[in-house]
């Protein structure tokens, strides 16, 4: 896997976004962020197809980190996706979602996510959260080879 920490965030909501973007970089945490705004961009990123045709897929991210309610595809789907192909079925994927509801947090963890966070509603407990987030996953965590 390339080290270079980059990090695909799939979100649709710009607000997230940025915030996401701002703590990485006071933390300096990810040398790169790529973002996908719904399921079929991440999708094309992570195989090399539509916009991304020809990207070079073996430069995998670090991290996704993966909102559940997206356009054209769910975050469920695109999840299901990455797990099925043996390409990216070891991929560390951290759902990251406002979602409540129970069957989200189950059929996240039984299609493989390997986390499942709820976005905190408060300005200095999300940037904590993702502060917390990315230490562990971009900095402690080892992640196989590919």
């Amino acid at each position: 896997m390339d080290n270079d920490k980059t990090i695909l965030l799939v979100e649709d909501n710009p607000d997230d976004v940025e915030l996401t973007r701002q703590v990485f970089t006071k933390f300096k945490l990810a040398n790169r962020i790529v973002e996908a705004h719904d399921g079929v961009e991440a999708l094309d990123y992570l195989f090399g197809t539509g916009a991304h045709a020809g990207r070079d897929i073996s430069k995998a991210p670090q991290l996704i980190l993966l909102d559940i309610k997206l356009p054209k595809i769910n975050g469920i789907e695109v999840l299901r996706r990455i797990r099925s192909d043996p390409r990216t079925r070891l991929q560390p994927v951290v759902i990251l979602t406002s979602s409540k509801e129970e069957k989200d947090v189950v059929r996240s963890y039984a299609l493989g996510a390997n986390s499942y966070m709820r976005k905190p509603v408060d300005f200095a407990e999300f940037s904590e959260a993702i502060r917390v987030l990315g230490l562990y996953w971009l900095v402690f965590n080892e992640t196989p080879p590919r």
